[in-house]
């Protein structure tokens, strides 16, 4: 039974074989993933030890402290929080040994290739086809609002294999290799300027069977358990106490008197709370991570994540009166990472407008919250029954 101290034991053996301030980066990360201590509840030989979830603060402690590098955890956010529990869940052995340890080191960014300009919301209505050929899976089609396209290496993607089925039969799973013929990536410029998202085009992409994740036609329940680890990763991050949105707005309403008014105040009072609150919840929600799997309690953070990013940038714009309508750059730029707090409030307000589209609706959200938490009753569906082909698009 690995306990704390010996991950200190274990943490203090890493430092001193591969000292920080002489081990290049790469190096120290993947003698940390050897050693079991990148995520140390994962089994042996994958990065971690079988340790209690709960226990990888301990490693994370002793190596700050020591200013060891860390994997840049916001750059290769999806193939952490999606792509990889999906993959432990889901993957043959040799899919794990393969994927997971160039992915926790960074050296290779994934991407997940699920939205379509057809089946965003209603995600199972997708139409990206992949067809048998032997051994591989010839694929078409396209898909839309892609994160880090435009950097990764590898992608998560679903893909209809049986038309003849309902909507959520006949999907199937695969490891796309971006780099591989026939994928294009196209960038989409948004509201702030940016070209964060991506469309991407896939043209006859051939995947071998041996990059298939789960049964032909189980792609459905392969997907859930990346959406359900997605919320979570977006709506479940660890802050400490004015972490994220809050805290700009805090520190302005600290640092301009001269910008306070009553409602602004009382405004601000009550999203301090809800922010607080929202923190302290996606702490119970990690706790109750580390003894299983994700439910839908993590639709209702990213919902809260949504709602709270909105209202407090919105806020924060009016607080700072005619500064908050300036803008730092319009440049079209094709960033690594989504950067809340290091820029400036317009950017914040505009970029906090795809927090309630992004990683599920918060429309989809509440009627997950609603029949999977509050159990009320399922809204009729016509079309569970239908045939895919049959469906009017």
């Amino acid at each position: 039974m690995t306990d704390a101290e010996e991950l200190r034991r274990r943490t203090g053996e890493l430092l001193a074989a591969h000292p920080p301030a002489t081990t290049g980066t790469l190096d120290f990360l993947r003698a940390r993933f050897d050693a079991g201590l990148a995520w140390v509840h994962y089994p042996q030989g994958l990065g971690g030890l079988g340790a209690a979830r709960s226990l990888q603060t301990v490693v994370d402690a002793e190596l700050a402290a020591a200013g060891a590098p860390d994997n840049d955890p916001r750059r290769i956010g999806i193939g952490l929080g999606m792509a990889a529990p999906t993959i432990l869940r889901h993957g043959t052995e040799e899919q794990k040994r393969r994927f997971l340890r160039p992915l926790w080191t960074g050296e290779e960014v994934w991407c997940q290739l699920f939205s379509e300009p057809g089946a965003g919301s209603d995600l199972a209505a997708l139409g990206t086809r992949a067809v048998r050929d032997g051994d591989t899976w010839v694929v078409s089609g396209q898909k839309v609002w892609t994160s880090s396209a435009h950097l990764a290496r590898w992608a998560i993607l679903i893909a209809r294999t049986d038309p003849d089925l309902p909507k959520h039969q006949g999907i199937t799973y695969f490891l796309c290799d971006m780099t591989g013929p026939g994928v294009e990536v196209r960038p989409l410029r948004q509201i702030t300027g940016e070209a964060e998202f991506n469309e991407v085009f896939l043209t006859g992409v051939r995947i071998p069977d041996s990059h298939r994740l789960g049964d032909v036609g189980d792609g459905w329940r392969v997907a859930r358990t990346t959406l359900m680890n997605e919320r979570v990763s977006i709506g479940g991050m660890r802050l400490p106490r004015e972490g994220g949105m809050i805290g700009p707005v805090a520190r302005t309403w600290r640092e301009r008197p001269e910008l306070r008014t009553h409602d602004l105040h009382q405004r601000l009072l009550k999203l301090w709370v809800e922010a607080e609150v929202a923190r302290l919840t996606g702490e119970r929600l990690r706790q109750q991570l580390a003894a299983g799997q994700p439910g839908p309690e993590g639709s209702g953070m990213k919902l809260a994540f949504a709602r709270l990013n909105q209202e407090i940038s919105g806020l924060e714009v009016e607080l700072r009166g005619e500064e908050g309508l300036l803008y730092d750059d319009w440049s079209m730029r094709r960033p690594e990472l989504v950067d809340f707090t290091g820029r400036d409030a317009g950017y914040r307000y505009l970029r906090a407008k795809g927090n309630s589209i992004e990683g599920g609706t918060s429309e989809v959200l509440l009627n997950i919250v609603a029949e999977r938490v509050l159990g009320l009753p399922a809204e009729p569906r016509t079309d569970k029954d239908v045939a895919w082909k049959d469906l009017a698009r």
